[in-house]
């Protein structure tokens, strides 16, 4: 079998925002947030379920994940892989904007529910150790979270590295199964019997794809990699820029001393491979 990456776009929302299996994200969002007894979210409607037309047509546009679960409680998951700067301000303007959009009018503020923002990110933002940190509005004197409907989890990928051995809880095993689906070729004996990571698998085996869902799930590599490269080579560019600075302005400082010294211009010009031009202009400045 070949798993797709669950990091590329089409792939997460296949696999985490399909109403046919509904079953992964809740058990998903269960682990991540340590939801247990009567928090345990048992059912979920998405908001925005997984249409590979719909994903086209959105191009460059952040994927995400909405849904609501039985209390009517809000649920954002998105997963990022580039940070494109002020990744926690793009954070609290969408839960904001998802928590403001459930009314219409003022008189109905009473109706508005909690809303769960998570983010699944290939890149560090916070100081934190641990690959999942949890942000709530506390109180600043009592520690208590007297405003209880915003709360915001993070998922950094580059801080775990734990092998599935060592993953001895569900979220452990759904970052794992993030982070490493696309480098396997077998389900894990450790993820077999755990139905909603056998449906996960089979949901991201690429052999089971239409055509038309491949073309895409390819496009969107192609591209990922396209903005690596870019990225690479502007960094390279501007490390080879500088040094090409810093050799020029440690030869005109040689050149300077020269010049005090009483060198000629082409013996300075021999030393420095500055031009014989060059080293005029820096005698009239002497």
């Amino acid at each position: 079998m070949k798993f797709a990456d669950p990091k590329n776009d089409v792939a997460f929302k296949k696999i985490f925002g399909d109403e046919k299996h509904k079953e992964v994200l809740i058990s998903f969002l269960n682990s991540v947030l340590d939801f247990k007894d009567e928090k345990i979210i048992v059912d979920v409607t998405l908001s925005n379920t997984y249409q590979l037309s719909q994903i086209e047509e959105l191009k460059d546009t952040i994927l995400d994940i909405k849904a609501k679960n039985q209390n009517n409680e809000e649920f954002i998951v998105e997963m990022q892989k580039k940070d494109i700067g002020d990744f926690a301000k793009r954070s609290l303007y969408y839960t904001s904007k998802a928590y403001v959009s459930q009314i219409d009018v003022a008189e109905k503020y009473l109706q508005l529910k909690k809303v769960y923002y998570i983010a699944i990110v290939d890149f560090e933002i916070f100081d934190n150790k641990s690959f999942i940190s949890r942000h709530l509005i506390i109180n600043q004197e009592t520690t208590k979270q007297d405003l209880k409907d915003f709360e915001f989890t993070f998922i950094e990928l580059p801080k775990f590295n734990l092998p599935l051995s060592k993953c001895d809880t569900i979220v452990k095993k759904w970052v794992y199964f993030i982070n490493n689906a696309s480098s396997l070729e077998l389900i894990p004996k450790e993820l077999e019997d755990i139905q909603e990571f056998q449906t996960a698998f089979q949901t991201a085996n690429t052999y089971t794809w239409d055509k038309k869902e491949l073309n895409y799930y390819d496009r969107v590599s192609l591209k990922k990699g396209d903005d690596k490269n870019a990225l690479i080579t502007a960094q390279k560019k501007g490390i080879e820029q500088g040094i090409e600075k810093g050799a020029k302005n440690k030869a005109i400082e040689i050149a300077r001393n020269s010049i005090s010294q009483g060198l000629d211009n082409k013996t300075i010009s021999l030393i420095t491979s500055l031009s014989i031009e060059q080293i005029k202009e820096l005698r009239l400045l002497q």
